[in-house]
């Protein structure tokens, strides 16, 4: 069936734009594009291939354009009023990348929420699909100002499915917390889980795993386990499944993790932060602004309107808030993982058919 003549597709940004611009820009970036299964990210356009396969008229697509650059300005029925300019659009998870100034091939973002999202920057390249990874265009901006050259940045991300929403479990299905700021101080009452491992894979495994049948598993109970060794193997789990991405993402692209800069909910928790760092064995860095989604596309913005003038003012611009460095070795952090690991496969196809 072919669409009539007012049908028009995109992502939810390219509905945003038509409506802040009264319908005048039809139009998305790359980094949206890139998750629709129609975008071929290696020719950085549309697929025809890819749209004759799925049934979707290319002429009923969005324009794609780069991530920072004039779209288009507001008018009057919106809002803020007419005339301002709209000039930065990126995907959530690749805007916080951005606004964690993830410059660098090997820099890596995590984002802790009900579940998390890492993302590694590598590179211009676009690199071989991975198992267990998903590969997307980061951004596309000019090389040099707005009007240089055009030039793509891509990225891996590992989504993991259950981190806070692990918290959100000990508070309304266990009980042993009142409210999610209470897991840190519970958590960090202790000096160690003594065993006890939670997977939280209460609706299955994501990245770097992909098991749809995984389910939850609490292994190591004594008759000594407390609530605190729970809330503490729930923190635990964040890092350990933190690290199972990074890993996977250093494996595949040949970068050495730089640095992990890290956001969300959970980030305000030094402990997560200590844990995390000896886990990936570089240090762990939380910004001083942590709504980096908001902040990534208003550099977008701002380089493409001047207020910024190159991804140096962007890094000089970003400020920490805290960073905590390992402070056990890598065969210290290994022991607790391969445990960690060992549960994950007792977890794993638990509910297959």
């Amino acid at each position: 069936m072919q669409p009539g003549p007012h049908v028009a597709f995109g992502t939810i940004d390219t509905w945003l734009l038509w409506k802040l611009t009264g319908g005048a820009v039809h139009a998305t970036d790359p980094s949206n594009a890139s998750r629709t299964l129609l975008f071929d990210i290696h020719e950085r356009a549309w697929s025809d291939e890819l749209c004759h396969l799925l049934g979707v008229p290319t002429s009923v697509l969005p324009e794609v354009r780069a991530s920072s650059g004039r779209f288009g300005t507001t008018v009057e029925e919106v809002a803020l009023g007419a005339g301002i300019p709209v000039s930065g659009v990126a995907g959530d998870q690749q805007a916080a990348l951005f606004g964690q100034a993830c410059f660098t091939p090997g820099m890596t973002k995590n984002t802790y929420g009900t579940g998390s999202f890492v993302l590694m920057n590598v590179g211009t390249s676009c690199p071989e699909p991975v198992e267990g990874l998903l590969t997307t265009v980061a951004w596309t901006i000019p090389r040099d100002g707005a009007s240089g050259e055009l030039v793509t940045t891509y990225a891996y991300e590992g989504a993991i499915f259950v981190t806070g929403a692990a918290v959100q479990w000990l508070r309304d299905g266990l009980g042993i917390i009142s409210s999610a700021a209470d897991i840190g101080p519970l958590a960090a009452s202790i000096d160690d889980s003594e065993g006890v491992v939670l997977v939280p894979a209460f609706t299955g495994l994501g990245s770097p795993w992909w098991d749809p049948y995984a389910r939850g598993t609490l292994l190591g109970i004594t008759r000594g386990t407390g609530r605190a060794h729970l809330a503490r193997a729930g923190v635990e789990a964040m890092a350990f499944q933190t690290r199972d991405v990074v890993d996977a993402m250093s494996s595949a692209s040949g970068h050495p993790v730089q640095g992990l800069r890290v956001d969300g909910g959970a980030s305000v928790m030094d402990l997560l932060l200590r844990l995390q760092a000896d886990q990936v064995q570089v240090p762990v860095a939380r910004p001083s602004v942590q709504e980096t989604t908001a902040l990534g596309a208003a550099y977008l913005a701002g380089l493409a309107e001047g207020f910024w003038s190159s991804l140096d003012d962007v890094t000089a611009n970003w400020a920490l808030d805290a960073e905590v460095a390992p402070t056990t070795s890598r065969e210290v952090a290994d022991l607790s993982h391969q445990r960690w690991r060992r549960a994950v496969e007792r977890a794993r196809a638990w509910s297959a058919p």
